[in-house]
């Protein structure tokens, strides 16, 4: 079997099973006794161990092999999930996702995940139920069939062992976790444990042996022994030197981190509880507390345990090809209503039905051709519950990330370089904008922070927006940062109103971070934003108060080659408003125009809105509608505003091929690109949010 021809179709169905464990575990954190979520994430997990053991992936298949055993307790009611196992299988997906994203590199999808591995063998072989806060009576109900740890597999640490291996980690040193087997046909084992721990002491430090050195001397043990050590040796390094001592079989190290010594720790003293005889008690149910809280309007419908999932009937298609379609069925577009037009002016019947008829099929496939390259936000969306949880986490935060409109559909094009400015935004909340809870308690807020993400559509465009309700940005010490950075001078900075301010915060290398982390403060980040949604044709903006939080909005064109639109004139000039973006048409006459503070503005269902001169906007050479008694106007919204534009004379509405205006005509206001009619003359397209401030 040629594996090559089924690789991109492995790492398709990987990322959509290692997506689906994601979302699923985050469920799972909120609702920690729901086992039918357990059941979708070992399902997923089962069928990716099976598809990366097809493949020859066998790093990949072993590591979820020791996530799905996990899994397997959790589901049988035998092992209760708790914050270490959360972590520590967000830690195996974060290793799975880097080994796929390594294959799809041209990579063999191998890495180091020895420590991941211990510790999901250290939940597996302890009786892990017993390490939570209200173990004892689970102790004390299973003391009959508990074992040593010794004789369970598992070396337990004491507080003071402990301790001493975690100021290593913290001071940087090496922390190994040693098993060494001997050959079964040797006759001085004693010796050569002798040998290995002379290793071990002339390169480091022995913490704790199993079984004590004091019975390996005497040969009080079997053909094996693990060690906690600290060393100066690197760990490929410190695993060669113990091979070569002779009659060793096998010596595996694993480097240690401070989780997986954490919950030894916990089990140690899990474990070293009294065990006594009494009545079965129910233990009470461990009090989670949680970092971050993932919510999404109008749920989709969760499968009742153990029924089966829906499986999409789906087939993937290269992009390119779906250009090439909709580029032709574009040409086909314009050819169509030329032969409308033509229709028309012949008037014969049968001519009329026949174009007629290739109107409605013509529809029918323009439908499906856009759907086609449409796909909904929510795939670019979904990674970022997890990445607010881990980042809330890290940062010692308490934040709801709160998601509406993921069904919005954008383009494939921009879903897929719109993930990574959105990256930064969240990012940027949640470390500058998002307080702390001491300071949110001072400040009188909830001590949850609260990051709204929403997508909606208007016009032809689709807008993002990332709201706090965190620190807002404080405008003085931008303003300082600025003219010290040399992105304005102190004369600049005076005439700068409070929203160019706030634009500041864009500018390259601009940072008002006290520190650097890894999270944000390096001086890049929203300038990167900035230059990459502009290289889509967008722009962004932001509205902020200060202590109230900050709100940037993201405007995207939805790049595709056919919309709907109402056709109007200006005087000679032929130009085409997006249907999507029209509330309704009317008329206004001349003296129901009201001005407020030297705006012109008009009376529309109980409010007030501005009203636009089309003709002064475009300067346009043959109409002007203060000449005019009355005048046809036409109601856009962008968002929740709304405003009133004057036209000269409606046309009609038409389908119409969306042609871009190239590179060298970006800046001109309020056209979002140009149209061919059917009789052949251009018309431009109207950008309605670009009238409404």
């Amino acid at each position: 079997m040629d594996m090559n021809a089924y690789l991109s179709m492995f790492i398709d169905e990987s990322n959509d099973h290692l997506q689906s464990l994601n979302e699923n575990l985050l469920r799972l954190e909120s609702e920690p006794e729901e086992l039918s979520i357990v059941q979708n994430i070992f399902r997923s997990a089962h069928t990716l161990k099976g598809m990366s053991a097809t493949m020859g992936f066998e790093d990949l298949a072993a590591l979820t092999h020791e996530m799905e055993n996990v899994l397997d307790l959790v589901r049988n009611s035998k092992l209760k999930m708790d914050s270490f196992i959360f972590d520590t299988l967000f830690k195996g997906l974060d290793a799975l996702e880097a080994m796929v994203q390594d294959i799809v590199g041209g990579g063999t999808g191998k890495a180091d995940v020895t420590s991941i591995v211990v510790s999901l063998q250290i939940i597996l072989k302890s009786d892990y139920s017993a390490s939570s806060a209200a173990a004892a009576p689970t102790v004390a109900a299973n003391a009959a069939g508990a074992s040593s740890s010794s004789a369970s597999g598992a070396m337990l640490l004491d507080e003071f062992q402990s301790s001493i291996l975690l100021q290593s980690i913290e001071s940087g040193h090496s922390v190994y976790h040693i098993q060494i087997a001997i050959r079964d046909n040797c006759l001085l084992k004693a010796v050569r444990a002798y040998m290995v721990f002379d290793l071990l002491e002339r390169n480091g430090e022995v913490i704790k042996s199993d079984p004590p050195a004091q019975d390996i001397e005497q040969e009080k043990f079997d053909f094996s022994f693990t060690v906690f050590t600290i060393s100066q040796l690197g760990q490929e390094d410190l695993q060669t030197q113990l091979l070569n001592i002779s009659e060793i079989e096998t010596a595996i190290v694993t480097l240690l981190d401070a989780e997986s010594l954490a919950v030894l720790s916990q089990s140690n003293a899990a474990a070293a509880v009294e065990v006594v005889e009494a009545a079965p008690v129910t233990p009470a149910a461990p009090v989670v507390k949680e970092e971050a809280a993932v919510k999404t309007q109008a749920p989709a419908a969760q499968p009742a345990a153990g029924a089966p999932a829906n499986v999409a009937r789906t087939i993937r298609v290269d992009i390119e090809r779906l250009d090439t379609l909709m580029n032709l069925f574009s040409e086909l577009l314009i050819d169509r209503v030329r032969l409308e037009q033509l229709s028309s002016e012949i008037k014969r019947n049968d001519l009329t039905e026949t174009v007629e008829h290739m109107t409605r099929v013509s529809s029918d496939l323009q439908s499906i051709v856009l759907k086609l390259r449409m796909v909904p936000v929510d795939s670019v969306f979904n990674r970022f519950p997890r990445m607010i949880r881990d980042l809330a986490k890290s940062l010692d935060k308490k934040i709801d990330l709160v998601i509406t409109g993921a069904d919005t559909e954008l383009d494939r094009t921009v879903i897929d370089e719109i993930g990574d400015p959105l990256v930064h935004l969240l990012r940027n909340s949640v470390d500058h904008g998002i307080e702390t809870v001491e300071e949110r308690i001072a400040a009188g807020k909830p001590e949850t922070g609260t990051i709204n993400l929403r997508a909606f559509h208007s016009g032809n465009h689709v807008f993002i927006e990332v709201e706090e309700d965190g620190r807002g940005i404080h405008h003085e010490r931008v303003l300082k940062t600025a003219i010290k950075n040399g992105v304005v001078t102190e004369e600049q900075a005076k005439l700068l109103s409070p929203d160019e301010i706030n634009m500041l915060i864009f500018a390259a290398g601009f940072s008002t971070a006290d520190k650097i982390s890894d999270i944000s403060g390096r001086g890049v980040g929203l300038d990167v934003v900035r230059s990459k949604i502009t290289s889509l044709g967008g722009n962004v903006t932001i509205d902020s108060a200060f202590g109230r939080g900050t709100k940037f909005s993201v405007q995207l064109p939805l790049t595709l080659s056919i919309i709907s639109a109402m056709l109007i004139k200006l005087g000679s000039e032929k130009y085409a408003i997006p249907l999507s973006s029209i509330v309704e048409t009317g008329i206004i006459r001349k003296e129901n125009i009201l001005h407020v503070h030297g705006n012109k503005m008009i009376e529309f269902r109980n409010s007030i809105i501005p009203l636009v001169s089309l003709s002064k906007v475009l300067d346009s050479p043959d109409f002007d509608e203060n000449q005019e008694e009355e005048t046809e106007i036409v109601v856009v919204r962008k968002g929740e505003k709304w405003a009133a534009v004057m036209v000269d004379e409606f046309i009609g509405q038409s389908e119409i091929v969306l042609k871009s205006l190239g590179k060298y005509l970006t800046n001109i206001e309020a056209i979002s690109g140009a149209t061919i009619l059917g009789d052949g003359y251009v018309a431009l397209i109207i950008d309605p949010n670009a009238l409404i401030k």
